[in-house]
């Protein structure tokens, strides 16, 4: 499918810059940094939409919240040397079972914060809730900002956060992943990275891995909770689908009739009926995992 990188490529040099309209015709003008225009995204990336006005537009603003979250930050160490943060809430009695939430693009905010006690509550404190901060303490409320941070993010940190989690985890630790948008990638990325310790994947509408290779190494089975979109469409999905089968690898997967963040309640465009259904599938597949009644 490298039509659809193309094509979004090419729509960031048209669309990147300010819309000028002159009630004649409308005009683009550039912004004095260039876009880079070229296909060579991490596999899994949603960096090829990062600067798109359109996939801007399917990320109004978040609505305000004011939450008072049940657990702590933390901080831990990864191998790269810098230090990085998390919301944890840990469970009611030691456990190996640890369950990783990963931001939508906005970065570690309080939905995420909720979302993640959500877990917590309904998986009855059995599990070590870890949501990770994958923006190093950065988050924002306005789309185009939340595009260029999550496009300035190297893969290389990205996966030296995920490996100093699972380290804070510890070597006996039975991982499962969740994450929406941009974490539904990086829920996927973070059961590769894993390897034996991961236990399952749940991907909502994020960005799926296309290297069978990679996928061949992956030691869980995924959940795919999608929406009707252009961007990780149909076709995107039913590939990834075929390269899980090819590589021996389990995914269930449902493409929703719903925008791109329909589970996300602080969008204004939330369905709530479909976020009902998508998460009754996600929490019975956790508890499966985790064997919590």
């Amino acid at each position: 499918m490298n039509y659809l990188v193309l094509s979004s490529s090419v729509a960031l040099l048209l669309m990147a810059g300010k819309q000028i309209d002159s009630g004649r015709q409308t005009t683009y003008e550039m912004p004095a940094q260039p876009v880079m225009c070229h296909t060579d995204y991490p596999d899994g990336s949603m960096n090829a939409f990062a600067n798109d006005p359109a996939f801007w537009a399917l990320h109004p603003s978040p609505l305000p919240l004011a939450y008072k979250a049940m657990g702590e930050e933390v901080r831990f160490a990864t191998p790269d040397g810098k230090d990085a943060g998390a919301y944890f809430i840990k469970a009611k009695k030691k456990s190996k079972k640890w369950l990783f939430v990963y931001q939508e693009w906005w970065g570690l905010n309080d939905y995420i914060r909720r979302e993640a006690d959500t877990f917590y509550g309904d998986l009855n404190g059995e599990v070590n809730v870890l949501a990770l901060d994958m923006y190093d303490g950065r988050s924002t409320t306005n789309p185009q900002e939340a595009g260029q941070i999550m496009s300035s993010v190297k893969q290389e940190r990205l996966e030296s956060i995920i490996n100093g989690a699972s380290a804070f985890a510890g070597k006996k630790a039975k991982i499962a992943n969740v994450g929406w948008c941009f974490g539904g990638g990086l829920s996927l990325q973070s059961a590769l990275l894993n390897g034996k310790k991961s236990i399952g994947a749940v991907m909502y509408y994020g960005m799926p891995v296309r290297d069978i290779e990679r996928l061949k190494t992956l030691k869980c089975d995924v959940l795919g909770l999608f929406a009707t979109e252009e961007r990780i469409s149909k076709q995107v999905i039913e590939e990834f689908a075929a390269n899980m089968k090819t590589a021996g690898k389990k995914l269930e997967y449902r493409i929703f009739n719903g925008v791109h963040g329909f589970a996300n309640p602080s969008n204004p465009k939330h369905d709530p009926e479909l976020t009902k259904e998508a998460y009754a599938l996600a929490i019975a597949y956790l508890k499966g995992k985790f064997k919590v009644g």
